[in-house]
């Protein structure tokens, strides 16, 4: 059975397009709507382009009003027949109270080797910490921050003279490997975790 995925973000989108570009042929999954909080991210607009259908729910005006916000985008996602949810960028925190109906259908992918700097500026913080290493990886969506059970990950060499910005285009690359792999076995139904050396 094939499934629907819809791909959340809130930027240009790299992971999104490796997604879009791995789910040809035999792959169990199909891009079926790119959604984003932001009406003019350039994910959205390389989505339009491809003819892939695209969802927009502004944040702002919803305030603190996070219950809101979520179940108009619970709303703008029934029309399509979403079977899975891949978060790729997507810089809006999603509460129990959207992420629990999606329990097991949902992955997201976060730029450190979990369980180490969940949040923001992993980078940055990784340099600061002195790690040897660096990487990517891909979990279930949980309500709690950058947790829930690992999908995969992939590593990167920590060099010297790294900046965050060198350290993140290079963990950049092993996201748009790492993704897709993942995301082919979890749209059949297989959770067994992919390490990448």
């Amino acid at each position: 059975m094939t499934r629907r995925v819809a791909i959340f973000l809130s930027g240009g989108g790299s992971n999104m397009r490796a997604l879009v570009g791995s789910m040809t042929g035999d792959h169990p999954g199909r891009p079926a709507l790119v959604f984003s909080n932001d009406a003019e991210a350039g994910g959205i607009v390389w989505a339009r382009a491809q003819g892939i259908a695209t969802e927009v729910v502004d944040h702002r005006p919803f305030g603190t009003d996070r219950a809101a916000f979520e179940a108009e985008i619970a709303a703008r996602l029934v029309p399509h027949g979403i079977d899975l949810i891949c978060l790729a960028g997507f810089m809006r925190v999603l509460t129990a109270g959207f992420v629990g109906p999606w329990a097991g259908r949902m992955i997201n992918i976060h730029p450190s080797l979990l369980p180490k700097y969940r949040g923001l500026n992993t980078h940055a913080r990784a340099l600061a910490a002195g790690e040897q290493e660096a990487g990517c990886t891909v979990h279930e969506v949980t309500p709690a921050l950058d947790d829930g059970p690992i999908l995969g990950q992939a590593r990167v060499p920590v060099l010297a003279g790294d900046t965050p910005e060198t350290l993140a285009a290079r963990v950049l690359e092993q996201e748009h490997v790492l993704y897709p792999l993942v995301l082919r076995r979890f749209a059949a139904g297989d959770r067994r975790a992919i390490f990448l050396p």
